[in-house]
């Protein structure tokens, strides 16, 4: 993460409350995270899904960057469910 504004969308910070998601683990995948999807295409605004991992634990955050007003805004959060997931929380199981 840069030194942009980061910004939480409602529905982000309900999902984080309701998935047991802290916002240290969010911030994180966004400072040091692996982009593993990136939406630029399907979105008025570039967005990516990241992975973060705290020690065993991953957390998987979409985001949406803004260069204009210097603000990443968090869309969502979740913890990966490992039936969806490759073991390394970096791509869907077909």
């Amino acid at each position: 993460m840069d030194n942009s504004r980061l910004l939480f969308r409602v529905h982000a910070v309900q999902r984080m409350f309701e998935r047991n998601v802290p916002i240290t683990r969010v911030a994180q995948a966004i400072h040091s995270g692996e982009i593993i999807e990136d939406y630029s295409s399907e979105m008025p605004e570039p967005s990516q899904l990241l992975l973060g991992v705290h020690g065993k634990r991953p957390v998987h955050v979409v985001i949406s960057k803004n260069q204009k007003a210097n603000e990443i805004v968090v869309i969502t959060a979740y913890l990966p469910d490992p039936g969806k997931w490759n073991k390394n929380f970096t791509s869907r199981r077909s």
